[in-house]
């Protein structure tokens, strides 16, 4: 009996390690970011229903409580034992599924360094994947003690800020490689593998996301990564959730939401600004997305505030 209690709490000693580091550094709900380049903390005290937001390619980690993404209408659900990856920015609602002001969701976000996944690849035994096939842009993998013990190495880093700028590159690193030695290996792989249909739709992205105010022509955009426009379609719809066309609009109207919220601009002010000819269109489309329309959901954004 004994025995048994020693190694249960050694299970989970690692995540409430690490949800003691967090809830160190932050007292209030919110996101944070960190004195670490792409490491950000976040705190939840109640239940919440899903928000619309913008996932960057990135590992979420819950010490504490559990949450769910949904992207196309399928649920993620991660918490202590499973982490959520993204390979690509994706659309999305977060949603929270277990929180209390007496023991908060707790985790962190690492943004995923593409490049550094490819390095990884080039330089490690590990042999090149020959699946060609477009898995989803987002998976949840299980957390492993070898995950675990990086990532407490890189928030203790924290305490000793004169270190951050050598040390953590490097443990940086040894996550990026232990990712590419969990169960959600395959998925980065094809990300990142240049001659692999992720590849180029993650390239179409980052011209959708610079762009997003011109007028979209798919089959441009689709020779523009070298690929036939049913390809592209296909395999944008499949990473993604969404058409490029829903994406671009899911870009405008994110943006007008914040020249409108930070930036105090009427709703017609803002259609403009984003790509849109028509302030009554923009209105209904925006309402589709958050469920009411802008005056109202900037009312009650501010009110929250």
């Amino acid at each position: 009996m004994t025995n048994k209690s020693s190694t249960d709490s050694q299970q989970t000693l690692p995540q409430e390690k690490l949800a003691q580091i967090i809830g160190g550094q932050i007292s209030k709900p919110g996101d944070y970011a960190t004195a670490i380049t792409g490491l950000g903390f976040f705190r939840r005290e109640h239940p919440a229903p899903p928000i619309v937001c913008m996932v960057e390619p990135s590992i979420i980690l819950v010490a504490q409580g559990e949450k769910q993404l949904w992207v196309g209408g399928e649920g993620y659900p991660y918490d202590r034992s499973r982490f959520l990856i993204t390979s690509l920015d994706l659309p999305a609602n977060s949603e929270v599924l277990a929180a209390s002001p007496e023991q908060p969701c707790v985790g962190l976000t690492l943004k995923l360094d593409l490049r550094m996944l490819a390095e990884l690849i080039a330089q490690s035994d590990l042999p090149p994947t020959r699946d060609r096939s477009v898995a989803k842009g987002v998976g949840i993998g299980s957390v492993t003690p070898a995950m675990l013990a990086s990532f407490e190495r890189l928030l203790a880093l924290l305490n000793e800020p004169e270190s951050i700028p050598v040390l953590a590159p490097l443990i940086q690193r040894e996550i990026h490689y232990r990712l590419l030695q969990s169960d959600q290996a395959s998925r980065l792989r094809q990300i990142t593998s240049v001659d692999g249909q992720g590849y180029r739709i993650a390239k179409a992205i980052d011209w959708l996301k610079l762009n997003y105010t011109s007028g979209l022509r798919v089959d441009e955009l689709a020779a523009r990564v070298q690929m036939s426009t049913p390809t592209f379609h296909h395999h944008f719809r499949q990473l993604t959730a969404m058409s490029p066309l829903q994406y671009q609009k899911w870009l405008r109207l994110n943006e007008a939401r914040r020249l409108m919220l930070n930036e105090h601009q009427d709703v017609s002010s803002a259609a403009f600004k984003v790509g849109y000819e028509s302030p009554s269109q923009f209105s209904r489309e925006y309402s589709r997305l958050f469920g009411v329309p802008p005056k109202r959901d900037i009312s009650v954004l501010r009110g929250q505030g």
